[in-house]
């Protein structure tokens, strides 16, 4: 799921989770009555409130187009869910709800990648961080025996307790600034 929904603010919950593969009756209309179904029950299994299916994207909250968005994936069959900066530019609720969304699609049995830079979220509701920097891993840690100090120190490139100068070396954080 990109960072910015690639959602259709004109259409509807219904018709975002299934632009692109409608579903058509035997007289090749849209079958309405299948699709709204369908995405009811995706909802309700993702436990997402929206005033309606019915309802225009661009009237829905940050969190709530979060939510579509992930239903979308999730209606396709999706087995793994990528979420970009799935927190941004969200409130302190909007971002309470997706941080909900994420647990439950993890107790769904879901694998779940959130690429995050706001540690706060990525501590509560990932099992293990994976930080890369110019590209390349520089670090793996298990949540439950990781410290967000550690996390920021493979992030900059300083070792937990020293700091990274310009020429590449390091120096104890004591000894930074004439002491």
């Amino acid at each position: 799921m990109y960072q910015d929904l690639a959602l259709c603010d004109n259409l509807d919950v219904v018709a975002n989770l299934f632009l692109g593969r409608e579903e058509r009756s035997f007289l090749r209309s849209l079958n309405e009555i299948d699709m709204e179904k369908q995405t009811l029950n995706v909802l309700r299994t993702l436990d997402v409130k929206l005033p309606s299916t019915r309802t225009a994207v661009a009237s829905l909250s940050g969190g709530q187009r979060q939510s579509v968005a992930v239903a979308k994936s999730i209606l396709r069959k999706a087995k793994v869910v990528l979420l970009d900066e799935p927190t941004a530019a969200l409130g302190v609720a909007q971002t309470r709800q997706v941080l909900n969304l994420i647990r439950r699609l993890r107790d769904q049995g879901l694998a779940v990648v959130v690429i995050s830079h706001n540690l706060a979220d990525v501590f509560e509701v990932v099992d293990q961080v994976i930080v890369l920097r110019l590209g390349r891993r520089v670090g793996t840690f298990d949540i439950k025996t990781s410290t967000p100090e550690q996390i920021v120190a493979a992030i900059t490139g300083a070792e937990f307790g020293q700091l990274m100068t310009t020429n590449g070396t390091t120096e104890d954080n004591d000894q930074v600034g004439g002491k």
